[in-house]
């Protein structure tokens, strides 16, 4: 299996104050910005990912039963991905989606850690 980076992401419905905290705090504009959807700032060689969900995820998120964050796996193959965790014995409990950056499918690890693996349709 083949991972090609790993993003930290934060889920959030105050997209835009959360993204302006990150332009002040890291002292740079979003390298990728989709307007109350996505922004992304690089550091080195880390991305942090800033996003807002999708109406039908909300309550995931915004709850205090599971964490905002998200540990997103980009992958050169999300069917070879999917299969790998279905091996390992993680299968993923939902379906594939579109999503601004590609394709995605929510996993999650043996903790309950929520995990976003996708295949991206940017280039970088």
């Amino acid at each position: 299996m083949q991972y090609n980076s790993i993003i930290v992401t934060i889920a959030t419905i105050n997209f835009d104050n959360i993204v302006n905290f990150y332009t002040q705090l890291l002292e740079q504009e979003p390298k990728n910005l989709i307007p109350n959807v996505y922004g992304e700032f690089q550091i080195a060689s880390l991305k942090l990912g800033i996003f807002r969900p999708k109406p039908e995820n909300e309550a995931e998120f915004v709850t205090n039963a599971k964490s905002p964050l998200s540990l997103c796996l980009e992958v050169n193959n999300l069917e070879i991905a999917i299969s790998h965790l279905t091996f390992l014995g993680y299968p993923p409990p939902g379906k594939i989606s579109i999503a601004s950056h590609g394709q995605e499918i929510y996993a999650y690890d043996p903790d309950g850690n929520r995990l976003i693996l996708h295949q991206s349709t940017i280039t970088h």
